[in-house]
């Protein structure tokens, strides 16, 4: 596996610990429907979260958050809304983004919530 898919992968395992540490319960993660796919599905309170999960070891290229582009949240919105009817889930939703900068040994977790509403960007 790439160095680059590696620190991903082990970026979605950080995002998890800190949703748990908050607590939030998990769902799913890399639920599929079709192409698309959610990183990671949670429960808080009585609301679903959709969390796209961003990891870069710097900000060379841009903002992890920047890469959630408008065709990105469109394709979320279209796996989360999937999600709730496979699940036959009725609740309240909130789409979030977690990014995760700096290294494995020293990470940098910023939690986005409620980071944008279908039809509306970041």
């Amino acid at each position: 596996m790439a160095l680059h898919n590696d620190f991903g992968a082990r970026g979605e395992e950080l995002a998890v610990d800190f949703l748990r540490r908050k607590g939030y319960i998990i769902l799913d993660r890399n639920w599929h429907s079709g192409h698309k796919e959610i990183d990671i599905v949670a429960r808080h309170e009585d609301t679903i979260i959709f969390v796209e999960v961003k990891a870069r070891a710097n900000v060379f290229y841009g903002n992890p958050q920047d890469a959630v582009t408008p065709r990105k949240m469109h394709l979320l919105v279209l796996a989360a809304d999937a999600y709730l009817r496979y699940n036959a889930i009725d609740l309240e939703v909130r789409f979030d983004i977690i990014t995760i900068t700096g290294t494995l040994e020293k990470p940098y977790i910023k939690h986005y919530e409620s980071a944008f509403r279908p039809g509306v960007g970041i």
